[in-house]
């Protein structure tokens, strides 16, 4: 990478996800918030002067990563009139995102899918884990990977997900856990840290086939 500053804007998980996998690549990395208070903050009718000043935009490349996709697009409009020759590299959700990205001037597209990944590996880095996810994804066996609705949240007690061992009470690994407001969050990330377990919310799980028919009796859903 020949640019000396990485400029994230957008504080999330994202954002401390592509900082801690861009930290050796550049010599300044800083994460921008969207309706801040600090120095770090932005909105979205930025002029964009302050950047400029502190910044020289000819040795920069600017990450766009608000979990708004129309916010998004927007901040890569505004980023791409600015800053003709800027790298912008941009979060997109899905191919119709991807598409108005393209549009707006993005550069390069990082999909939440790749994202994500790397979320999952700083999770499940070790070498055990990492052996049972390649059996699932490679190899024909009793392992799975399974959606779960929970339909009898009181059997955890009110714990947060981050409270249960998983894999020594159940047997199973969990991914990550879906609200009922459609809402997806990595077991680690920080709203699944503090989610409390709903009816109605579904795990993304991995484990042995015996393992999931156990905890789907456990959580009330009926093995189909």
């Amino acid at each position: 990478m020949n640019q000396k500053n990485a400029l994230i804007f957008g504080y999330n998980d994202y954002a401390t996800e592509i900082e801690k996998n861009i930290r050796d690549g550049y010599e300044n990395i800083e994460i921008f918030e969207l309706g801040g208070d600090g120095d770090n903050s932005f909105d979205l009718s930025e002029d964009w002067d302050d950047i400029s000043k502190r910044f020289d935009i000819d040795d920069s490349i600017a990450f766009c990563v608000i979990d708004n996709m129309a916010e998004n697009i927007f901040l890569t409009i505004s980023l791409r009139e600015a800053f003709s020759d800027l790298e912008i590299i941009a979060l997109s959700q899905d191919s119709e995102s991807s598409d108005k990205l393209k549009l707006a001037g993005a550069t390069q597209l990082l999909p939440t899918l790749q994202t994500t990944a790397n979320v999952i590996y700083e999770i499940l880095e070790k070498p055990v884990v990492t052996k049972v996810l390649h059996h699932i994804l490679y190899e024909e066996g009793a392992l799975q990977i399974s959606e779960i609705k929970i339909n009898n949240p009181d059997v955890f007690d009110g714990k947060y997900p981050t409270d249960i061992e998983w894999s020594r009470n159940h047997g199973i690994i969990i991914l990550s856990v879906m609200g009922e407001d459609n809402s997806n969050e990595f077991i680690y990330s920080t709203k699944a840290k503090h989610h409390i377990i709903k009816k109605g919310d579904i795990f993304i799980v991995a484990g042995y086939n015996q393992d999931i028919k156990d905890f789907k009796k456990f959580i009330g859903e009926e093995d189909g």
